[in-house]
C-alpha cells in the first residue's frame, strides 16, 4: 500500500489513521483488539490515541484507549509494524498543561500503559498559551534526543502560536512539529482551508484530519431529526448540520457514492485524500464491519468530475 510521509520525520503512514478514542468506551478490550487485528491485517499502519482518552466516561480517569493497545501490542508483536501516535496537555484533572515538566512526566506515563520504549509521532493535544512555545518544544527534544519520542506533532492550537511554534522549531536545540492535526473534512472546511494549510504547506507539515466525518454526519446516518432523536448523544452533534448545505452535501456524497458502488462515508474520506497536504484522516469504528466500510472508501480514487462535484456541493458562502 503507497505510504505518506508524516512531514518532514522520516516517518510513512498508510493513508488512513485508526481513531482510539473509542477504545475503552463504545469499543470493549475484546472488540478494540478484533479492530486492530483488522486494521493492521489491511495494510494499515498509523493508531491514534491520546492520554485523555476515554476520561469522558463515567467511571474512567484517562489512560484507557493507551492502555487497551499497550495490551494488544504486547500479545499481538506488531509494535515494529505500526505507527503509535498519541497527546499530551489535555486536562487530566490538573487542567490544560504544556509546561516542560509536565510533558517529561506524562510520557513516562503514557510510556508504560502502551508498554513500549517510544512513541513514533507525540503531540500537542491542546496549547496553553501561558506557557512560551519554546519550552513545550526544549521538551520534546529532551524526549527525542532519549529514545523515547520519535517525532512531535500540534493540535487544537490557533493558528498565531502554531506559526510561532514553525518558526521557533528547529532552532537552539528545540524540537519542530512534523504534523498538525485539525477538525476538517467536506462540511467543516473554511477553518483549515484558509487559516492553517497555508501554514501547513509552507513548513512541509503532514496533516493527520480529525471529525473526518463530522461527527457521523457525513455518513448519512444523520438526515432528519428524527434520525438523530434515535441516536447517542454523540448524534446530537449532527444537527448543526441539518441545513441546506448539509443537504446538498449528502445528495452529492449519494450520487457520487453510487457511481462508484460506495457508501457516503467512503466518499467523504476519498475526497480527503485529494486536498493538499493531507496524509491520512482519522476515523473510528466499533464493529469490523464498520471498519470495512472505513478501508473500501479509502482505497477509492476519485476522479476530477467527482471531486468537483463534491467541491461545488460543500461551498460555502
Amino acid at each position: 500500500m503507497e505510504k505518506r510521509k508524516l512531514g518532514k520525520s522520516g516517518l510513512e503512514a498508510a493513508p488512513f489513521a485508526f481513531g482510539g478514542n473509542v477504545f475503552g468506551w463504545s469499543a470493549d478490550e475484546k472488540t478494540s483488539f478484533q479492530l486492530l487485528d483488522a486494521f493492521t491485517g489491511n495494510g494499515f499502519n498509523l493508531i491514534d490515541t491520546a492520554d485523555v482518552y476515554s476520561r469522558w466516561v463515567p467511571g474512567n480517569k484517562g489512560g484507557e484507549s493507551e492502555t487497551i493497545i499497550g495490551k494488544w501490542l504486547k500479545q499481538s508483536g506488531r509494535r515494529a509494524n505500526v505507527l503509535i501516535a498519541t497527546k499530551v496537555g489535555a486536562d487530566m484533572g490538573q487542567g490544560v498543561n504544556t509546561s516542560k515538566a509536565y510533558i517529561i512526566r506524562s510520557v513516562e506515563d503514557s510510556l508504560q500503559r502502551l508498554q513500549t520504549d517510544y512513541i513514533d509521532l507525540y503531540q500537542t493535544h491542546y496549547d496553553n498559551t501561558d506557557t512560551p512555545v519554546e519550552e513545550t518544544l526544549e521538551a520534546y527534544a529532551t524526549l527525542i534526543k532519549a529514545g523515547k519520542v520519535r517525532a512531535v506533532g500540534a493540535s487544537n492550537m490557533s493558528a498565531a502560536r502554531l506559526e510561532e511554534s514553525l518558526k521557533a522549531g528547529g532552532h537552539n536545540g528545540m524540537a519542530r512539529y512534523d504534523t498538525f492535526q485539525p477538525e476538517y473534512n467536506l462540511y467543516d472546511r473554511a477553518g483549515f482551508e484558509k487559516t492553517y494549510m497555508p501554514l501547513c504547506e509552507q513548513y512541509g507539515l503532514g496533516v493527520i484530519s480529525y471529525y473526518s466525518l463530522a461527527s457521523g454526519f457525513l455518513s448519512g446516518k444523520y438526515r432528519s431529526e428524527a434520525d438523530i432523536a434515535k441516536s447517542s448523544a454523540r448524534g446530537q452533534t449532527a444537527l448543526g448540520y441539518l441545513n441546506d448545505r448539509g443537504g446538498r452535501i449528502l445528495a452529492a456524497l449519494d450520487a457520487v457514492a453510487a457511481r462508484y458502488n460506495s457508501t457516503p462515508a467512503g466518499i467523504s474520506l476519498a475526497w480527503l485524500l485529494t486536498r493538499p497536504t493531507i496524509v491520512a484522516p482519522i476515523a473510528s469504528a466499533t464493529s469490523v464491519a464498520q471498519l470495512q466500510d472505513i478501508i473500501n472508501g479509502i482505497q477509492l480514487q476519485l476522479d476530477a468530475d467527482a471531486v468537483k462535484t463534491l467541491n461545488e456541493a460543500s461551498a460555502e458562502g
